[in-house]
């Protein structure tokens, strides 16, 4: 009805708008033209009904019935041409239209009845084209994902750009699989998500279903409606990611929530804890009055998911019978494994060993936190403390308190200059000589109280490594057995990352 009033097809007759608001929105799928009483059993609903009431009788009960007629006949509105018959609009036909929230306007002068038929069914028409040309569009857009095998991610990508609005996929216990957030923060989305999707206000939900068996759901949140309908748009992207699971099994959502979590925590693509406390309660990851903590397996291969899905569950299975205990996600980035970790209590350091000797990898194991905020502060010092890592070793931030203070210190230039001050005549001499001096010197402070230590962690045989060290000794002109000048080094290499 809007629309109609919008563009101009009554302009003509001069119409005044005496029932408006919320009832324009009613959507007009055809056009009548009668002025009989008894109309309302001849229409199937959403008609647009021009009339100039010639056939009405004038008193308020008649108009009222005609009124209430209308409303239950489903009609989107009346345009009353005012003339011979109703020189003004009756009060109780503007009254009992306004109880039943029916549009009503009404014309001051005559206009052909055709001309403004002929103008609405073009218009409708051209909608039900443009409705069957983006079907068609969306069919092939749809279609060519699952045919190219495109990831879960990549389809609600499509299918929230197709809607102009944020699109969530979830699981059957309503944990976010992925989501579009289509402009909107990660907080207004998905935040107390389990609860808002149950609820389902506003939501437009469609199942993910194949073959009698249920995967999840594809929920669309409030936006502009879509010439081919919201409800299509979801269906098509429900079939698409329904097709792609039979295909590819349940690999793919299981890790997917962990793959985009730990790709927003370590390359900052969040706009803060609200961001990422959303994003992980909205992934089964409850932040409530748990403890928090990251971990980091140094060297996993980027397509070595077995090694993440063996430390996880060796994480978790240390909580025994008590379900929900530990809850952990975690994916491969830039050859290292990370791990969000929510426990109701601390992890314990024996479970930590077992699962990091038994899957081979070293792991680096964050402060213990109670807040968002600081796990994500917590997650450099815990990556620089994995780059000194060897397989089978379990490291805690907690205990190595000089790269927390260098992480803390951030980027303070006092520290950077003392940095390159201490380390530039080795930096120098590696890069004219490709050679190892700085790598040598890690190995030297990481592990002071033992030379035969330090020559293995640099992988030389000892008579080498000690030219290495007095090499290094000359350039710097330091005693590398003095305490302060180790501890000195030790922060510069820190502090270098």
């Amino acid at each position: 009805m809007r629309d109609v009033l919008d563009a101009g097809m009554l302009v003509r007759g001069d119409p005044q708008v005496l029932v408006g608001g919320p009832a324009l929105d009613a959507r007009v799928r055809w056009v009548h033209v009668s002025d009989s009483a008894e109309v309302a059993g001849l229409l199937d609903g959403g008609e647009l009904l021009l009339t100039t009431a010639a056939g009405w009788s004038g008193t308020d009960a008649a108009l009222r019935a005609v009124a209430s007629s209308l409303a239950e006949a489903g009609v989107a509105g009346i345009v009353l041409e005012l003339g011979a018959r109703f020189p003004v609009a009756p009060p109780a036909l503007v009254a009992a239209c306004r109880a039943r929230g029916l549009a009503l306007i009404a014309l001051e002068r005559v206009v052909k009845f055709v001309t403004v038929t002929e103008a609405v069914h073009r218009r409708i028409i051209s909608g039900q084209l443009e409705a069957l040309q983006e079907r068609q569009r969306l069919h092939e857009l749809f279609t060519g994902l699952t045919l190219r095998g495109a990831p879960a991610d990549t389809v609600v990508q499509a299918a929230a750009q197709a809607l102009g609005a944020p699109v969530v996929l979830e699981t059957l216990g309503r944990e976010v699989v992925t989501a579009e957030l289509w402009g909107a923060q990660a907080h207004d989305v998905l935040a107390d998500w389990a609860a808002r999707s149950r609820a389902g206000v506003g939501m437009l939900a469609v199942a993910v279903e194949a073959r009698g068996a249920r995967w999840g759901t594809l929920v669309a949140l409030p936006g502009e409606e879509h010439p081919a309908g919201r409800t299509t748009v979801l269906q098509l992207a429900a079939t698409a990611l329904a097709l792609a699971r039979l295909a590819d099994g349940p690999g793919e959502w299981a890790a997917l929530p962990a793959r985009e979590l730990v790709d927003a925590v370590l390359s900052g693509r969040h706009t803060g804890e609200d961001d990422v406390a959303a994003r992980l309660q909205a992934a089964g990851l409850p932040v409530r009055g748990r403890v928090l903590s990251v971990l980091l397996a140094t060297g996993v291969e980027t397509a070595d998911a077995k090694t993440m899905d063996a430390l996880i569950a060796a994480i978790s299975a240390d909580a025994g019978a008590d379900r929900g205990a530990v809850r952990a996600l975690g994916a491969v980035h830039d050859g290292a494994g990370m791990m969000l970790v929510s426990a109701k209590t601390s992890l314990r350091s024996e479970a930590l060993a077992r699962a990091a000797q038994a899957a081979g990898v070293g792991l680096a194991v964050g402060p213990e936190v109670t807040t968002v905020a600081q796990l994500l502060a917590s997650v450099r010092p815990t990556r620089l403390l994995a780059a000194r890592l060897r397989a089978g070793e379990v490291r805690r931030v907690d205990d190595r308190p000089l790269t927390r203070l260098v992480t803390e210190l951030g980027g303070d230039h006092r520290l950077q200059e003392h940095s390159e001050r201490l380390l530039a005549p080795l930096i120098r001499h590696d890069e004219q000589h490709q050679g190892d001096l700085v790598r040598v010197l890690g190995a030297v402070v990481a592990h002071p109280g033992s030379r035969t230590a330090a020559a293995s962690a640099s992988h030389l045989s000892r008579s080498v490594f000690y030219q290495r060290l007095a090499v290094i000794s000359d350039l710097l002109g330091a005693d590398l057995d003095d305490g302060e000048t180790l501890a000195a080094l030790h922060l510069a290499l820190l502090a270098r990352g």
